[in-house]
This record gives C-alpha cells, structure tokens and sequence, in this order.
C-alpha cells in the first residue's frame, strides 16, 4: 500500500505531466522497494519514496 505523502505526491506530478500534455505510460508501486515508479513522456522516470520526496531514475 503507498504511504499518503506517496499518494499526494503522485498527484501533483499527474497534475504537472498533464499539464505539459506528457502522456502517462505507467505508476506502479514496486513492492520490493516500496517506491512508486511512475513513467511518463518518452524519458520521464520518477521513484517516489515512501516520505513522499521523489527523484528522477537513470533507468
């Protein structure tokens, strides 16, 4: 289950990819690590942690 700071954040940047009218190819939560791995437009890729604070993936 994502924490609530995950959930909050995962909306804002569904918000902000949107409005940049970048398509939304996946958010999923990956249960080994507990991340939210969301993948947007051709190159974006996220992991939101657990604390809601996010950074962009290598891959």
């Amino acid at each position: 289950m994502p924490t609530q700071a995950q959930v909050w954040q995962c909306y804002r940047l569904c918000i902000w990819a949107t409005k940049l009218y970048l398509p939304i190819y996946l958010i999923r939560l990956d249960e080994r690590t507990g991340y939210i791995i969301f993948i947007a437009g051709e190159e974006i890729l996220i992991e939101i942690y657990p604390n809601g604070n996010w950074r962009y993936a290598d891959d």
